[in-house]
Formats: C-alpha cells, sequence, structure tokens
C-alpha cells in the first residue's frame, strides 16, 4: 500500500486584513486576511520549517522535491538548499518543479512513481509559495503565502493513494514572465468558461471512469481555485454537496499557489476518519486528480500543532509594513554601516555551521558548545580536555534566553533589533538574533526554538542562517 506517510505545514505568523487593504486604495475588498511572510522569510525558509514540521512525525526521505513558482534563484536548486539546512543524507534525489502553480501534484506523481519503482523507499514534497500581486489590483488582496509538505511511502501511511489521473492545458490563465515581479491575469469569465471549469471537469470525469466512482462515493472533494466564487460554482457543476467541499482557506490564509491544494487536503486529513474517500486536484495548465482513502493511521495527522492551530496563532500587521516588508515603496536609506556582504567563500568554508547549525560536542565530558563561525574550538570549556570533539546539530534543538540586548540601530525592517544569548536545553549557548517575537512579552528563560531565515542579501546573493523565535504557547 502507497500513500501518504506524514503531512507538515508552516503559516507565517502575519496577518494583513484585506478591509485594511481595500481601505486604503478605496476599493472594494473580498474579506477575511491573508497570511504574510515576514521581512527575513521567503520560499525557501517557509518550505524549511514545513518539512521539518513534516519529519518530526517522518523517516528520513531518499529524495526531496521542492514545488514552487517563487523559487528565489533562477540558476541553483532550491531543493539542495532545502535538504542542507535539514541536514539530509548526501546521496538523496534533489529536484526542483517550477514555474507551475500544479508544481506540487506534478511532484506528488514523481514521488509516488519513485516509491513504487523501489528507487526511493519514502519521497518528501515540500510546495512554498510568496506570490506577489500588483498594487491596488484583485490578486493583492487575494495571494497569500505559506508551505506545506508530505512524505509518500508504503510505510503505515495515513492515507492510500488508489488512482490518479492528469490532463494538460495549454492554456494562458496567469503567468509571469522571467521580467515580471507581479503575477498577470486574464479576464475572469474567461479563464472559467473556457479554461478553468472544462479542464478541471475533464480530469475529474477521468478519475471517476477509471476508479468507477460517483461524486457520492467521496467523503469530501479538495480542490484550489482563482477565487471564492469559483471555488463554489465549480463544486456544484461536478455534482458535490456543499457538505462534502472543503473549505478552501482563502478567507484565512489567502491563496498560497503551489501550496494552497497541500494545506486544504492537511485541513481535510485533520478531520477525517477511518476508510474516508477524498478525491484531491490541483490546477494549473492542466490537472492532476487523486483518489484517496484514508486508513487506520489517519490519527497521526490529527497531532497538534494542525492547521486550525497555526491559523489561530497570528499577529496583524498594517499596509504600510506589509509594502516594506516586500521592498515596493522606496525608505530613507539607513545612515548605519550596512551588513557585510555574504562571502561565497566563507559560506562554503563553513557550510556545516551556518547551513545546518552544528557545533561540537566533547566526547570526554558529553558537553555541547558552538564555536564561532571560523574559528575552530581545541580544547574543551567544561574539562579542558584537547581534541576530543564530534560534530552536535544545534538547529533543532530547543532552549530558553538566557539574556537578551535591544539594539535601536540594528539594521531591521521590524526595529529595534533584537539580539539573545540562547542556552539550549540539552548544554551549549548561542548568541544570535530573535525573530518573530513581541517586545511587550520578552522575558529572561523565555522558551524558544531556532528557526532558518534570511540575514541579508547582497551582490544577488542571500544570505541564510538561523534565528531564535518564541515557542507556540
Amino acid at each position: 500500500m502507497t500513500g501518504i506517510t506524514s503531512i507538515g505545514a508552516y503559516i507565517p505568523r502575519y496577518r494583513l486584513s484585506i478591509e485594511e487593504l481595500a481601505k486604503f486604495w478605496r476599493v472594494k475588498g473580498t474579506g477575511g486576511e491573508k497570511a504574510v511572510a515576514g521581512y527575513d522569510e521567503d520560499t525557501i525558509t517557509m518550505a524549511v520549517a514545513a518539512a521539518s514540521d513534516c519529519l518530526s512525525r517522518s523517516d528520513l526521505p531518499d529524495a526531496l522535491y521542492l514545488a514552487t513558482t517563487t523559487n528565489p534563484y533562477r540558476e541553483k536548486q532550491g531543493a539542495a538548499i532545502i535538504a542542507s539546512a535539514l541536514d539530509l543524507n548526501k546521496e538523496i534525489c534533489t529536484a526542483d518543479f517550477t514555474n507551475s502553480l500544479r508544481s506540487a501534484s506534478i511532484a506528488m506523481r514523481a514521488a509516488l512513481d519513485a516509491v513504487k519503482s523501489g528507487s526511493a523507499r519514502n519521497s518528501m514534497v515540500v510546495a512554498s509559495d510568496s506570490r506577489l500581486g500588483a498594487p491596488q489590483g484583485r490578486l493583492e488582496q487575494f495571494l497569500g503565502d505559506a508551505a506545506a509538505a508530505i512524505v509518500i511511502g508504503s510505510d503505515h501511511p495515513i492515507v492510500e493513494i488508489e488512482e490518479c489521473h492528469s490532463v494538460f492545458s495549454d492554456f494562458t490563465d496567469t503567468w509571469r514572465t522571467g521580467k515580471d515581479d507581479f503575477v498577470q491575469s486574464s479576464e475572469s469569465r474567461f479563464i472559467d468558461v473556457v479554461g478553468y471549469v472544462p479542464t478541471m471537469q475533464e480530469a475529474v470525469s477521468g478519475l471517476m471512469k477509471k476508479c468507477g466512482s460517483a461524486p457520492r462515493d467521496f467523503s469530501r472533494i479538495v480542490f484550489n481555485a482563482a477565487g471564492i466564487r469559483e471555488h463554489a460554482d465549480l463544486a456544484k457543476k461536478l455534482g458535490f454537496e456543499k457538505g462534502q467541499v472543503q473549505d478552501p482557506l482563502f478567507a484565512s490564509i489567502g491563496n498560497a499557489g503551489t501550496a494552497a491544494s497541500l494545506l486544504m487536503l492537511m485541513a481535510a486529513l485533520g478531520e477525517a476518519a477511518p476508510g474516508e474517500r477524498i478525491l484531491f486536484a490541483n490546477y494549473g495548465d492542466g490537472c492532476d486528480t487523486f483518489a484517496l482513502r484514508t486508513t487506520q493511521d489517519i490519527a497521526r495527522a490529527r497531532v497538534k500543532p494542525g492547521i486550525r492551530d497555526k491559523l489561530q496563532r497570528k499577529t496583524p500587521i498594517d499596509y504600510a509594513k506589509y509594502l516594506s516588508w516586500r521592498n515596493l515603496i522606496p525608505l530613507e536609506a539607513s545612515s548605519l554601516p550596512a551588513r557585510s556582504e555574504p562571502s561565497l567563500i566563507s559560506r562554503w568554508r563553513e557550510r556545516k555551521s551556518i547551513t545546518a547549525l552544528y557545533g561540537v560536542r566533547c566526547r570526554n565530558c558529553g558537553t555541547p558548545q558552538f564555536h564561532p563561525i571560523g574559528q575552530k574550538i581545541r580544547v574543551c570549556a567544561v574539562c579542558q580536555s584537547k581534541d576530543t570533539f564530534e560534530d552536535y546539530k544545534f538547529s533543532d534543538k530547543k532552549g530558553k534566553l538566557f539574556s537578551y540586548a535591544i539594539d535601536q540601530l540594528q539594521p531591521t525592517k521590524t526595529p529595534p533589533g533584537l539580539n539573545g544569548v540562547v542556552d539550549f536545553d540539552e548544554g551549549g549557548r548561542l548568541i544570535c538574533e530573535l525573530t518573530d517575537y513581541d517586545l511587550d512579552k520578552v522575558r529572561i528563560g523565555m522558551p524558544v526554538e531556532m528557526t532558518y531565515r534570511k540575514m541579508s542579501q547582497g551582490q544577488g546573493i542571500i544570505n541564510y542562517f538561523w534565528k531564535a523565535k518564541p515557542m507556540a504557547e
């Protein structure tokens, strides 16, 4: 039996009210709110967070596929960066599936084929997107940021993949060229009548024919759409009752691009009982459809925090902050010294410490120690033994805030900056920046965890490193 063995998701904590955005432009708002990646987040950092959440309930994968339309690099593999941050085996297969909103389900088909053929025991698919809609436009209100990850394997899946069916369609509805910052879109009525609806109907009917099934045979249908109206209209045309249709999460996250359909599926699985059948469909230059059946292990999908819990952990931001974080408005240049440019040579030399946050542990006394980047420890700070160290990873460890300093002059898009000393629960200490904090709630002894974030960007190179963030209460 082959299917989904583990799921994980990441939804940024920041939310932008659609009504506030619409009020600024004096246009009609769609209501609700959308998830917004923080100033130090992007597709890669969100993917690392979602994959980490997924791996907390799964064995390490033999393959990792990234699905996105917003890869920060054009000629550098995002999946390789994610695998490095997760400290995966260097011999696993990594690949990017890009430039289509259907990338996640295409990657699912590839992962399924890899497991069935025996070339991989567990294949991870992580979908992440942070798309931009032009200011004042409909897409600015509707596009949200998030990431989702699944592992496909044959060892006690929570969902069995019974059948799948795909069609392609060379139909231009949404797109971006290499020079575009913002998503472009055709006229909505034209998209529905000529592209979206007939393509989805063809793909869904094709799957049902393969399965010998009808809409009433499925407990729930999960599919993406261009908007709330389009989503409801298609469900009716496909013959599904309102109670069978999974909430698309548009009013709480927005349309998260390649991650949208997987997030909906995870929300559905969090409420599903064993033996339920789910029809999963994903649109974009065609459509991929899957007939799924939950197994007796579906309870593993209800481990908290689930999608609903993640949606409740949020911090509102205003439109000005959103514009600043997305570099959509020019701001007064800082008079303070800029951060040093990332060095490709030094990053490569110290790649283990920088990418996966490795330090050392003394073999004699067992004390973990994190040495400053670029420096090598030879003498243990506790037992004074010399050259008795082994590698030790800190990125997956929890800790507490021992001390902190507020820096009013630190170059950051969320001033003031906050730097702290983290004492890890299993030993070791690290001085680092903090992120995703509420300054009024920061305190000595506050539980924190590590998160992969952007530190700076210069000369076309993104400098990723680890920060500490407060643990969710």
